[in-house]
C-alpha cells in the first residue's frame, strides 16, 4: 500500500504509551499496515528543583518519541498559531488522543477523518477525568476500554470500539489501570485498522446505553477522605479504588488533641456484629489496627504516616503506637 493513512499520536502519562508503542509495533512488523505515525504531540517539559539544582522531567510519551526518532510537539497553548501550523504541516488523516488535556476544535477536527480518542471506561458510563478509581469505588465488576470520535461535549462522540475487562476482588486503581493500558493498546490498534480497511461504524453513546449514568469527575484530597458512616464493603472498595493514588486517609487525635492524617493503601473486612460504635480505632500493638463500623470492623493493613513511607501495619506497628489515638469522624 503506497498512500498509507498519516496518523498524529496526542498524549502524555504512562497510560498513553501502550497504545503508541503498540502502533508502533505493527507499523515496524508489517508494511502492509495501512498507517504511519508521523508525529506526537505531548505536554512541555516540567522543571523541578532538587537539592539546588534543576531537574527537566519529560513526560513518557516524550520519552518513547524520542527512543523510537518520532517528531515532536510540545505545545504551551494548543491555540498558539505556530503550534497549529507545524502541525497541519504534518497533513494528518486522522489523529489518535489518549490521556491529554481537553483540545480546541481547530486541533480536533483538523485530519479529515477526525480525531478519536481512547477513553478508560465503557462509555457512556463514567464520563470524567477519573474513570478508573469510580468504578473500583462504586463497586463494579467490570470495566473496559472505549474509542470515539471528538466532539465539543466531553466524552460524548460516536463509540468506535468498546471492550470489557473483568474488576475483582483483589484489584486496586493500580492493577486496573495496569489492565486496561494493556487493552487500551490493543483497542486502538483494533480502531486504527478498521478505520484503514473502511470497516469502523461509529455508534451514538444513546444507542449503546441510555439508563442512568454513573459520572467519574475528578478527584481531589477532600474527595478521598474516609467516612466511617459507610459499611465494611463500601469502605474496602473506597480504599482500593484510590490506592495507590491519591491514597485514601483518615485523621487521627492524640491524647494531647494533635492531629495527624494516615493515608490507608489497603483493608480487609471482617463481617460480623460490632461491639463499638462506628469510626472506634482498635489495635493490640502488634500485628493489627482495625476500626469499628455499621456492619464489622475495616482491617487497615497498609498505612503510611506523615513524612513516613508506605508500610505493612504489622511492620509499621514495631516502631509507632496507635494507643490512645482516636479517629476524627
Amino acid at each position: 500500500m503506497t498512500d498509507k493513512l498519516r496518523i498524529v499520536y496526542i498524549g502524555t502519562p504512562d497510560f498513553a504509551v501502550e497504545p503508541l508503542r503498540c502502533l508502533r509495533n505493527l507499523e515496524k512488523s508489517d508494511e502492509n499496515c495501512g498507517y504511519s505515525v508521523v508525529g506526537v504531540v505531548t505536554m512541555p517539559d516540567r522543571i523541578i528543583t532538587r537539592r539546588g539544582s534543576n531537574q527537566v522531567l519529560m513526560s513518557p510519551v516524550k520519552e518513547y518519541a524520542i527512543a523510537e526518532g518520532l517528531p515532536l510537539l510540545q505545545p504551551e497553548s494548543l491555540k498558539d498559531e505556530t503550534f497549529i501550523e507545524a502541525l497541519a504541516a504534518w497533513g494528518a488523516d486522522l489523529q489518535i488522543v489518549v490521556a491529554f488535556r481537553m483540545l480546541p476544535e481547530r486541533v480536533w477536527n483538523m485530519p479529515r477523518l477526525g480525531t478519536f480518542n481512547l477513553h478508560a471506561s465503557l462509555l457512556p458510563q463514567y464520563r470524567g477525568a477519573a474513570p478508573i478509581n469510580w468504578a473500583i469505588i462504586n463497586g463494579d465488576k467490570v470495566s473496559g476500554v472505549t474509542t470515539f470520535f471528538l466532539k465539543h461535549e466531553i466524552d460524548t462522540g460516536d463509540v468506535i470500539m468498546r471492550r470489557e475487562v473483568e474488576i475483582t476482588e483483589a484489584d486496586d486503581a493500580g492493577t486496573l489501570h495496569d489492565k486496561l493500558m494493556l487493552l487500551g493498546g490493543e483497542t486502538v490498534v483494533e480502531t486504527v485498522t478498521s478505520i484503514v480497511r473502511g470497516e469502523a461504524v461509529a455508534r451514538t453513546q444513546a444507542s449503546i446505553y441510555d439508563g442512568e449514568l454513573r459520572p467519574a469527575p475528578k478527584i481531589f484530597r477532600d474527595t478521598c477522605r474516609i467516612d466511617w458512616n459507610k459499611n465494611c464493603t463500601e469502605l474496602y472498595n473506597f480504599v482500593r479504588g484510590l490506592s495507590p493514588y491519591p491514597a485514601a486517609w483518615m485523621e487521627v487525635t492524640d491524647a494531647n488533641g494533635a492531629v495527624n492524617s494516615i493515608k490507608v493503601y489497603e483493608t480487609r473486612k471482617e463481617l460480623c456484629e460490632p461491639s463499638q460504635p462506628s469510626g472506634t480505632l482498635l489495635t493490640d500493638g502488634k500485628s493489627y489496627v482495625k476500626v469499628a463500623v455499621n456492619d464489622g470492623y475495616l482491617h487497615l493493613t497498609s498505612l503510611q504516616l506523615p513524612g513516613k513511607k508506605r508500610m505493612p501495619t504489622a511492620d509499621l506497628l514495631r516502631g509507632f503506637s496507635f494507643e490512645g489515638l482516636n479517629i476524627v469522624k
